[in-house]
């Protein structure tokens, strides 16, 4: 899987998380949410990270 897949995919399963911890209400509801959220944060801002690449071992 690719980068910018994995960041989609984790932001993703954010939005879905947010939404139960919306229905849900209470507290369970609120730590949902609030994780939720917080994973919508993380591949929004992983999108913008500038990729890395290494070189083979064996050209160091």
């Amino acid at each position: 899987m690719q980068g910018n897949t994995t960041s989609w995919v984790v932001a993703g399963l954010g939005v879905i998380v947010a939404l139960i911890g919306w229905y849900l209400g209470g507290l369970w509801g609120a730590g949902l949410l609030g994780f939720g959220l917080a994973h919508i944060l993380l591949g929004i801002l992983d999108m913008f990270r500038p990729t890395v690449k290494s070189e083979p071992l064996e050209n160091r």
